[in-house]
């Protein structure tokens, strides 16, 4: 094991000597078992540069973290220092620009309180409590994205220290290639400390969720489909297939009761929103309907996802078409009768400017795909694991006939390589960004690109 004495920082440096150890290392996803050289708490970028250049000195590399929500896609840290950004938490709101600046270890919750301070709105995605830094490198699925796109191309500046220790803010002026690489390609080509965000002018948002037994199954799953291709790009919404766990965050007439939820969010008026949502009405009588004009802040809670960590178990595919055939196969597997070991299984609308190529945007411009589906559960015995795998590799085939190529980079929790995310020839720009950045691969992070020659 390497000696940590000669590293000093403002923060904190934890190595397997120390008795909190297990608690140092852990992730946001209790599946991952980290297990790297040391972690390192630091409490600013000063912090980073000396542990990215103690790294660079002693043939260690690094992995930044801000939370470790996809931590399970993480490759193995052996010889690797860990720096957990969750002491750098500042948020800086310009409210005139409409523009933020956000440090590595905010949370999406922590900057749409921020931002709605001001009556504006970040591009938050459906977990509260996830990183704003790898939410949105890895592309920013927003509840806003029909409408403005992808959170990673509405990123204007980035922080950061590369792999030779030096700190940089890089732009579409100054360091062109890493700015594009760093928003949608991950984090594997420098450790980010900041980031400077184009807000949106929106305050309050008609959003919520209605929430019908899962018994009304595929035909609630066709009805859902035919009301979303006729929406503008105003709405962005999600239907899925749900069973609450029995945990004290969940209503009690909830917990283990198989729902099918449809969750949206309609920029603009109550009045417009109810209208637009009205259609969904018809598919039956909702056991709770959560809709409202909300404070934008809220938007990251509709989904009702677990802001306390938990063992997950996840995969996702992206869905090309969804023709009545894909449904069938969609719902068989993940409906009321499926016996499904999943705690959810969805499908989120794309479409809109998520599927519009962005001209000034990163290595995510767009997906070519109507719906992202993505499965997870819960594996709290090893037995449960082995049914939750079985389960989401039984979904990989069934829904494969319609499947479009690719996937989106933060629902792919298995451990893979950015060439089954990302298009070839983002991944031959992305590989040239990592020899010229990071040539001796100092920088670990989520799906790796291959730096093998073509």
């Amino acid at each position: 094991m390497s000696d940590f004495t000669g590293l000093a920082i403002a923060g904190r440096v934890a190595t397997p000597s120390d008795a909190d150890w297990d608690e140092a290392r852990v992730a946001w996803n209790l599946t991952a078992d980290q297990r790297p050289e040391a972690v390192a708490f630091v409490a600013s970028a000063d912090d980073v540069v000396k542990v990215v250049g103690f790294a660079g000195a002693h043939d260690l590399r690094v992995a930044g973290q801000g939370t470790g929500h996809g931590a399970v896609a993480l490759e193995p840290l052996d010889g690797t220092i860990l720096i957990k950004t969750e002491r750098m938490r500042g948020i800086e709101i310009d409210p005139d620009a409409r523009t933020a600046r956000v440090e590595a270890g905010a949370l999406v919750l922590e900057l749409s309180e921020a931002a709605q301070a001001h009556g504006l709105s970040s591009m938050p995605g459906s977990a509260p409590d996830v990183g704003v830094i790898g939410y949105t490198l890895g592309g920013g699925l927003s509840w806003l994205g029909r409408r403005y796109g992808f959170a990673c191309n509405r990123v204007r500046g980035i922080e950061l220290i590369t792999a030779d220790g030096e700190p940089r803010t890089v732009d579409a002026e100054n360091d062109p290639d890493l700015f594009w690489a760093l928003r949608g390609g991950g984090g594997g080509y420098a450790i980010v400390t900041a980031l400077h965000l184009d807000l949106i002018p929106i305050g309050d948002i008609y959003a919520g969720a209605l929430l019908f037994p899962a018994e009304v199954g595929a035909e609630a799953v066709r009805a859902y489909r035919d009301w979303a291709a006729g929406l503008s790009d105003e709405v962005t919404s999600v239907v899925r297939f749900l069973r609450p766990p029995p945990v004290p965050d969940v209503p009690e007439q909830l917990r283990n009761v198989p729902l099918l939820t449809i969750d949206a969010a309609c920029i603009g008026d109550q009045a417009a929103g109810e209208a637009t949502i009205a259609p969904l009405l018809e598919i039956g009588e909702p056991i709770m309907n959560t809709f409202g004009q909300i404070p934008s802040e809220g938007l990251c809670r509709i989904h009702m996802d677990p802001e306390q960590p938990v063992p997950g178990m996840g995969h996702h595919q992206v869905i090309r078409e969804l023709p009545d055939e894909a449904i069938d196969a969609f719902t068989e597997l993940a409906g009321p009768e499926s016996g499904s070991p999943l705690l959810l299984t969805e499908l989120r609308h794309l479409g809109g400017a998520l599927g519009r190529p962005d001209p000034s945007g990163g290595a995510l411009s767009h997906i070519d795909a109507d719906f992202a589906m993505f499965g997870v559960g819960l594996p709290m015995t090893p037995e449960l694991g082995q049914a939750i795998e079985d389960r989401l590799n039984r979904f990989d085939d069934a829904m494969g006939p319609w499947a479009a190529e690719g996937g989106y980079f933060n629902f792919a929790e298995r451990p893979c390589d950015a060439d089954a995310i990302l298009a070839p020839e983002v991944c031959a720009r992305l590989a040239d960004v990592k020899r010229r950045y990071d040539p001796d691969s100092m920088i670990v992070a989520n799906h790796a690109v291959s730096l093998a020659p073509a």
